[in-house]
């Protein structure tokens, strides 16, 4: 039995909701799962990362998979992966967290036989990956609020997004660990910018779900983006110009790609402030951005068996 999963991009944090709030946007990785007896496993990679991406057990996607199978009770003797990736790899579109979640769905599908539970998968994923926030998008879609409960398990809940938002991506050609960004953060914080974000996020979620006019306000962060500017003086100045133009522009993920949030009588505004910023960015920089108008994926993870 083969097993065919597919998952959408992610942007975590959209300003102030770090390490909790996320969005699935409509860019998606693919992967077809054939057990074999082989003994070896063999990953044929296309899209995103095919040039440098490991083509054997190394592969993260293998890596999960395994790890999950074992985890069930399970074992695969070999397998070939086949992977068609339309998520940037490395640009804080969760990239990761999507081949985490393709790992730990095919392993529940090939284990069972059938449809995976979306929670089991949110569970396991979260587990692997380590940061729900990315998690959450990739197997329920739309945009959620990732939280760990009083055991330290981690949950999620959805919300309502007004079907006017759509995201602007602007994706540079250098990458980032989100380890290495996360060494930037400092222990502790004023409590003037806790608060702040307190109520940039609780604001966030309001906008997204009944009033998009207040998304510019909404996306401000003062929590983590400023620590982190300057590992990406690049992609802290794109922020800063498109925030200067009145565009809700934040940091996706732990970077370097940029995510703007307008609404469809925005758009156009918003695109063709994007395109023009990434015009002269080439110009005067050796970074090289690419822009891209996508939609928020209402739909997670989907297997076919």
């Amino acid at each position: 039995m083969s097993v065919r999963v597919r998952v959408p991009g992610t942007s975590a944090n959209l300003g102030p909701g770090f390490d909790s709030l996320g969005i699935a946007v409509d860019l998606w990785n693919e992967v077809e799962v054939v057990p074999n007896d082989s003994g070896r496993f063999t990953v044929d990679v296309q899209g995103a990362g095919a040039k440098w991406l490991p083509r054997d057990r190394r592969n993260l996607l293998v890596r999960i998979l395994l790890q999950t199978t074992a985890q069930l009770g399970g074992s695969l003797s070999g397998a070939h992966l086949r992977a068609v990736n339309g998520v940037p790899q490395s640009g804080g579109l969760g990239s990761s967290a999507s081949a985490v979640v393709a790992g730990v769905a095919a392993a529940l599908a090939l284990h069972t036989g059938g449809q995976p539970d979306r929670d089991e998968v949110f569970r396991l994923a979260s587990a692997c990956e380590g940061h729900p926030d990315n998690a959450a998008p990739a197997v329920y879609g739309g945009a959620t609020i990732a939280y760990t409960d009083a055991e330290g398990l981690p949950r999620c809940a959805s919300m309502t997004v007004d079907e006017s938002i759509h995201a602007v991506l602007l994706v540079p050609d250098y990458t980032t660990k989100t380890s290495a960004m996360r060494m930037l953060q400092p222990e502790s914080v004023p409590v003037a910018d806790a608060v702040f974000n307190l109520s940039r996020s609780a604001l966030l979620v309001h906008a997204l779900g009944e009033d998009p006019s207040l998304l510019f306000e909404a996306t401000e962060d003062r929590l983590h983006q400023p620590y982190r500017a300057q590992a990406m003086p690049a992609t802290d100045r794109m922020i800063t110009d498109l925030r200067t133009r009145g565009h809700a522009a934040a940091l996706s993920g732990a970077g370097p790609t940029v995510l703007v949030l307008a609404t469809s009588s925005a758009e156009a505004d918003a695109v063709a402030a994007a395109d023009g910023l990434v015009d002269s960015a080439s110009n005067d920089t050796p970074v090289r951005w690419k822009s891209h108008r996508v939609a928020i994926a209402a739909e997670g993870a989907t297997v076919e068996l």
